[in-house]
């Protein structure tokens, strides 16, 4: 039975106060409560107004066992609307109080919302607020853990770095440690970045500032998907896409156009202020993979707990479909489903209940092998058993059709010493991906018509070979332009036909050497590009190829590289490059594997 199927039961209450434990004067408050009937039975309070320190009240949704005693209790703090979050029916039934609140200057909250993009956000002093405020109640047993995914696993970072008495363990899903990290270094993800102001923040603004609609979600989700998304993804240059946005928003995102290298977040510096453990779940295809926090808090973390006792599990998901066996159009079997809220229970179970269920004994990292689908532990990651296979690329033309493809093989091979294509960023390689504009495994055959990619292949393989970690191309290539893009995918050839994007990896030339700083190119020259992939598990089985791909553009998953050295997000001009990749012994482009243990160790 799900929590709309059950009836609601209409309760009124008496206007009273409310004492923060760390200090906060006594507020008044008054309480939407509703009862809910069940078997159990669920305590509803909608829209709380929890008191933070300068005055401004947040308004919050808090659901509770009906029922005598004390509970311990889950915060989500959340700028997507508190009511269209997790499903909190399995917290509560398993015996929690949860916590929904939309954060500062969010739906019903009081306050101006800020970005993350931003400094200064107020979202870790909320927090900490938030959770002991929850510890403050009656209902609650003072022992406060936190969830929520992506910008609300964001949130939990915020407040923990700030070490709130009563929180004792957290589960942040799928967010980087710094807010670069969801982009390669000078580069810009437009597609899913740009769906998201317009559909999923722009809305509530435009409500609160009385601009016109769209004011929900839905309303904006409909009108992208309907109407506007061709032209939206269109624009050029990208600082365009302000003039559709309301401005306090526009404002913002024009900062972090102007700024893309800043480090605003900087998680790695907050593991060190950090003392609770966090539950983390991340895919091989989640654009906002967390492995950097889980290994920043392993190494860095100020508590013990926290170094020792934080976890990972990595699946073959995407940042919207954790714990499913199927992304895109390949099924990893039964092996990859899981359930991510039952495990978290089993974490606050054993953090803020105190029941021994073994979990302080597990691996810290629990990770999916594509190919083989299935689970493998390591007590870090990468896992400590690997080494290195290296493939250089050689070729013996240079049209890179499907049917004339380059080779990688373990030696240096001197035929034809470059290959060559053109880049032209009117007609860019188009990503493959979902109409929800986020990352996924791909079929790379549907792009085999094209001939501004080159492809490397090996010969169908004689045994199983494992990858566990980054794989990385070191790639010489000249280009025509002064600035240009590279990528670099990884593929598993399958004998039956298709090829699975493994991973992949980009470097924007003029900040090869640093995000902070550009250095461009001599056109013409040749120069060294090191480019590291993003995190995977794959066995490449018997029979199968490993491809790897060269390419200059992903559009619109990245911005295009217009070639002309001027700033991309704010000029339009573009221009054609011509581009080569050069592999000899003099230039030995070459791909790196991270071999972890085979399937008979």
């Amino acid at each position: 039975m799900t929590v709309e199927e059950i009836s609601f039961l209409a309760m009124t209450s008496k206007r009273g106060d409310l004492q923060v434990r760390h200090g906060l004067e006594k507020h008044a408050c008054k309480n939407d409560r509703e009862k809910v009937t069940g078997t159990l039975g669920i305590m509803a309070e909608k829209n709380v107004r929890v008191p933070m320190r300068d005055g401004i009240f947040l308004s919050t949704d808090v659901f509770r066992p009906d029922s005598k005693g004390r509970f311990p209790a889950l915060v989500q703090r959340t700028p997507y609307g508190k009511g269209s979050g997790i499903k909190e029916e399995n917290f509560v039934r398993a015996g929690y109080a949860v916590i929904n609140q939309d954060s500062r200057g969010r739906y019903d909250s009081e306050g101006t919302f800020s970005l993350f993009s931003n400094k200064d956000t107020l979202d870790a002093e909320d927090g900490y607020d938030t959770v002991e405020w929850a510890a403050s109640q009656p209902w609650c047993s003072g022992q406060v853990g936190t969830f929520g995914a992506s910008y609300n696993a964001w949130m939990q970072y915020q407040l923990a770095k700030l070490r709130p008495p009563h929180l004792k363990a957290m589960s942040a899903v799928s967010i980087p440690a710094e807010l670069t990290d969801v982009d390669w270094p000078g580069a810009f993800k437009p597609g899913r970045r740009i769906r998201w102001w317009l559909t999923t923040i722009a809305p509530d603004i435009s409500r609160r500032e009385h601009l016109p609609p769209p004011h929900t979600p839905e309303e904006a989700n409909k009108i992208w998907n309907l109407i506007e998304q061709g032209r939206m993804l269109g624009v050029v240059p990208w600082s365009a896409v302000t003039r559709w946005l309301p401005p306090l928003l526009a404002e913002q995102v024009e900062h972090w156009l102007r700024n893309p290298g800043s480090h605003p977040w900087k998680l790695k510096e907050a593991h060190k202020n950090i003392t609770v453990p966090n539950l983390d779940f991340t895919g091989w295809f989640d654009h906002c993979c967390s492995i950097e926090n889980f290994t920043g808090l392993q190494k860095n973390a100020r508590g013990k707990k926290a170094r020792e006792q934080t976890k990972i599990i990595i699946g073959p998901w995407n940042h919207a479909n954790m714990g499913s066996r199927e992304q895109g159009d390949f099924d990893f079997g039964p092996n990859a489903r899981i359930d991510m809220q039952q495990m978290q229970i089993r974490w606050f179970d054993y953090w803020l209940k105190g029941i021994d269920n073994g979990i302080d004994r597990e691996p810290a990292v629990r990770y999916f092998v594509m190919g083989l689908n299935r689970w493998k532990t390591s007590p870090c990651w990468p896992p400590e058993s690997v080494e290195e296979k290296v493939l250089y690329l050689s070729s013996e033309g240079s049209d890179h059709l499907s049917e004339k493809r380059g080779m990688l093989s373990s030696k240096i091979k001197n035929g034809i010493l470059f290959d060559t294509y053109t880049y032209d960023p009117l007609n860019p390689v188009p990503t493959l991906w979902g109409p929800a504009c986020f990352y996924n495994v791909s079929d790379r055959r549907l792009l085999d018509y094209r001939n501004d990619i080159l492809r490397y292949c090996t010969k169908p393989l004689a045994k199983d070979i494992m990858v566990a970690g980054n794989p990385q191309v070191f790639l010489y290539a000249s280009s025509s332009a002064p600035d240009t893009d590279f990528f670099a995918r990884l593929v598993d050839e399958n004998p039956e036909g298709r090829a699975m994007e493994v991973c992949y990896g980009m470097v924007r030339a003029r900040h090869r050497k640093s995000f902070d700083a550009e250095d461009f190119l001599i056109p013409g020259r040749v120069t060294e590009f090191s480019i590291r992939m993003g995190i995977t598990a794959c066995s490449f089985l018997k029979g199968h190829r490993i491809r790897l791909e060269i390419s200059s553009s992903d559009f619109p998953n990245y911005d295009r590289n217009h070639n002309t050295g001027k700033n991309d997000l704010f000029d339009a001009d573009m221009a054609i490059a011509k581009q080569k990749v050069f592999h000899s012994s003099s230039y030995p482009s070459r791909l790196i594997l991270p071999l972890a243990f085979s399937e008979e160790g």
